[in-house]
């Protein structure tokens, strides 16, 4: 199956650049788009002081555009967005297909002095609950948010539900490059899937720091290895998921057999 990470800065409401790059990637057969964090909305130091009211139009305006680029070009969106309801904020995944759109509130929110989206959005805490997981194409893809990627607990759904890949979208900065490039390897491999990591570019300034967001976007197979990767400008990386290359990992590293012996996997 055939997909594309889209790595790009934030983008505005009259941007036609959604559209260019979904028409390159129709063209090339491909499905699937994942776009990284912050791209519909502005990163979340502007938004914490962006009128709420501006926020909802500017997430409403951004969905009718990928819901009308889903239908016209026959592809399933993959997206970070802001929605509002009652004036708050919450940070949400959106899948949006020609006939629907899906929304996966992220149970884990960073909450760091310098940076606590737990305390600005409204997301619940709560008993953590799968991800979302859906089939296209006989693939079965789970969504988490970037910062998801560190809590145990759901990376046993993905093991429990078969999931072949993981769609990760991130706004990754400052110098962990190197931490992220590991641990989404060792992820990959420990449970046997492709992760698919889109993470965006560009920068904000503060007062404190420079957050420069440095891209490397990347698949990862299912042995954990960085198949295909991107710099640190706007591009789109066109992969194929591969069903081969998914049983070969499975049945030669036998985790999942392990676990089913000692009827922790059904």
């Amino acid at each position: 199956m055939r997909c594309a990470i889209l790595q790009l800065p934030s983008l505005g409401m009259g941007s036609k650049t959604l559209e260019n790059y979904t028409r390159a990637a129709h063209q090339k057969g491909v499905k699937l788009i994942l776009l990284g964090e912050y791209l519909l909305n502005p990163f979340f130091k502007e938004l914490m002081n962006t009128p709420i009211s501006m926020i909802a139009e500017q997430s409403s305006h951004q969905i009718e555009t990928l819901k009308t680029l889903a239908v016209k070009y026959e592809m399933i969106f993959v997206a970070p967005i802001i929605t509002v309801k009652k004036k708050e904020c919450t940070k949400m995944i959106a899948k949006i297909s020609g006939r629907s759109v899906t929304y996966y509130p992220q149970q884990f929110l960073i909450n760091y002095p310098h940076w606590n989206e737990e305390e600005f959005f409204s997301n619940p805490i709560e008993p953590v609950k799968s991800p979302m997981i859906f089939t296209i194409n006989g693939f079965k893809f789970a969504v988490m948010g970037g910062f998801e990627i560190h809590f145990d607990p759901l990376w046993e759904a993905i093991s429990s539900k078969g999931v072949d890949a993981v769609l990760l979208p991130s706004a990754s900065t400052f110098d962990s490059h190197n931490r992220w490039r590991e641990l989404i390897k060792s992820r990959a491999f420990t449970h046997n899937c492709y992760i698919l990591r889109a993470n965006r570019v560009g920068e904000y300034h503060d007062e404190s720091h420079a957050w420069k967001f440095y891209g490397d976007s990347m698949l990862v197979s299912p042995d954990g290895d960085v198949e295909s990767d991107l710099g640190n400008t706007e591009e789109l990386l066109i992969v194929d998921l591969d069903r081969k290359t998914l049983s070969e990992a499975r049945k030669g590293w036998g985790f999942k057999e392990a676990l089913k012996k000692r009827r922790l996997l059904s």
